[in-house]
């Protein structure tokens, strides 16, 4: 029965073939008996190998990479596929794997009356969810997961013109840039304190699979010289598997604040308690300090804590005040619009978007004016030291400091070469 089940997914033209063989063999079998009477039918039986598993491999895969709003219900409406098959797939859905975010590739086989008999969603190059139709209408998931070849690559870059572009030229991807920017954000303020022959040197992954780069990994240990002052930052998983970065002594990498709210935005006003107000054209203090971005530019908040106040708030235009513990403060002001998260009384993390970049209040066009507040008393964010978090457990610590060490020799070692070799 399980085979004849499966009969409407063939193509009529293998089903008349089969067929026409059936009787010719039944046919056959009975002129040779007749003179006994006695009929004898014989049993075709379909092997799994052939010409089933050579129909079903016929049915060619369609695809679709999915857009903004695109959920399962509209593909299939999109490409005429059964209602009701959107619904069994849905129902044997586990720990919601189709949350389906753009971007990702979704593939399927389908028969003659528009049923899926399979669906494939590829998350990842490695990673990719598989629905297969039962005989009774219902679908069996399977997960698709394949293990990527990390393969470590060194870097050296001296900064000329910016990280970005001094890194590109050496043929760092932009996401692993991006990425030592926000390693060393809490240390360096790369709006600012960027100078001609600062340089970097790290260690980082590229991931392979059957031999083809497919994308990259972590970084495992990064140094940077920035303005004769070296940082160094260390990957290291503990027995948990959770993963943080440290330096040589065993300190997070990861401080209770970030030094920057924007990114690579430029300092249009400094700390300045005898500062000329450029609207009101009188000497007022100046408790902060100004970025100028174009509108829309996301703002981030500096660090964990629980926003106190969101809304409109005098000169300030809109503007978002976050509490940090029971000692600091941080203000975000003149904001085009807040993210929807940034709500009085929600928690954010550190680095979590609060809102944009516009020109609301007094000011005289785009720009965030961000405060930092200790105790009550405004501080130049610029130049106050910022407080650190939690160092690595007294207990891994051994076991951290001889993995820093081998770490910081690999790289110091490749270095060596690259500059023995010009």
């Amino acid at each position: 029965m399980a085979v004849l089940g499966q009969w409407r997914y063939f193509p009529k033209t293998h089903i008349v073939a089969i067929s026409i063989i059936i009787l010719v063999i039944i046919f056959a079998v009975g002129k040779q008996s007749n003179h006994t009477q006695k009929r004898e039918v014989n049993t075709v039986t379909i092997a799994s190998d052939a010409p089933l598993a050579s129909v079903a491999s016929l049915d060619p895969w369609q695809q679709t990479e999915l857009k903004p709003g695109d959920n399962l219900s509209r593909i299939f409406t999109r490409f005429s596929l059964s209602a009701a098959d959107a619904l069994a797939i849905a129902a044997s859905d586990p720990k919601r794997v189709l949350s389906l975010q753009p971007g990702q590739v979704i593939k399927w086989q389908k028969s003659d009356s528009n049923n899926v008999t399979r669906l494939r969603i590829e998350t990842s190059p490695l990673i990719a969810h598989e629905f297969e139709r039962d005989i009774d209408g219902t679908y069996k998931y399977a997960l698709d997961e394949k293990v990527a070849d990390r393969r470590p690559k060194f870097a050296h870059t001296t900064i000329n013109a910016s990280l970005f572009l001094d890194g590109a030229k050496q043929d760092i991807p932009q996401s692993i840039l991006i990425e030592l920017a926000g390693l060393f954000g809490w240390d360096i303020d790369f709006a600012l304190d960027i100078r001609p022959g600062d340089e970097f040197s790290l260690i980082y992954e590229e991931l392979f699979l059957e031999g083809e780069r497919i994308g990259f990994g972590n970084i495992l240990i990064a140094n940077f010289v920035n303005r004769g002052r070296e940082i160094t930052a260390i990957r290291y998983e503990d027995g948990k598997g959770d993963a943080q970065y440290y330096d040589p002594s065993g300190h997070s990498m990861r401080k209770e604040f970030l030094r920057n709210p924007i990114d690579f935005a430029r300092i249009s006003s400094r700390f300045n308690l005898k500062r000329k107000h450029p609207v009101l054209n009188k000497f007022r203090a100046h408790r902060g300090t100004d970025y100028a971005a174009p509108t829309g530019t996301p703002i981030k908040s500096t660090g964990d804590g629980k926003v106190i106040f969101a809304g409109r708030k005098g000169g300030f235009g809109n503007c978002v005040i976050i509490q940090h513990g029971s000692r600091y403060q941080t203000l975000y002001a003149h904001l085009s619009k807040f993210n929807r998260n940034a709500r009085k009384g929600r928690r954010v993390k550190q680095g979590q978007v609060i809102g944009y970049v516009g020109s609301t209040g007094l000011a005289t066009g785009p720009h965030l004016h961000f405060e930092f507040r200790v105790d009550g008393v405004h501080r130049d964010s610029l130049r106050i030291k910022l407080p650190k978090s939690r160092s690595i457990e007294s207990s891994k610590r051994v076991a951290y400091k001889a993995e820093a060490e081998r770490m910081i020799e690999w790289l110091n070692s490749l270095r060596a070469d690259q500059l023995a070799g010009g």
